[in-house]
């Protein structure tokens, strides 16, 4: 009794260790959701997150932009001067800008 029994618990652990092996090789390889994919997506999500601040970055710079422009009728031609080049005719517009490319004045308002 006591070899059948053996050969028997033998096989169980065969049979738990193939069934683990294939599980492990379907999870990793075959599954829809498999770790190629799963590692593509990752680096797809910091790319992103990445992006996200970097526009989150650029609207505040606007917001801030904007509030100073629109609450004074100066700066907004002075606004429409520097970013669009826009003049009075027979007139040149000269921005100055320090090594950051910052107009100087705006340096002097901070």
């Amino acid at each position: 009794m006591k070899n059948g029994s053996f050969w028997t618990l033998q096989s169980l652990k065969n049979f738990y260790i193939a069934t683990l092996l294939a599980w492990l090789v379907w999870i990793l390889f075959l599954d829809n959701n498999n770790m190629r994919i799963v590692m593509s997506n990752r680096m797809k999500m910091k790319e992103l997150e990445k992006e996200k601040s970097i526009l989150l970055t650029k609207i505040r710079q606007v917001k801030k932009e904007r509030n100073e422009v629109f609450g004074n009728p100066k700066m907004l031609e002075k606004w429409a001067r520097e970013k669009f080049m826009m003049r009075k005719p027979n007139e040149e517009v000269y921005v100055i800008v320090d090594e950051n490319n910052q107009p100087v004045e705006s340096k002097k308002d901070e």
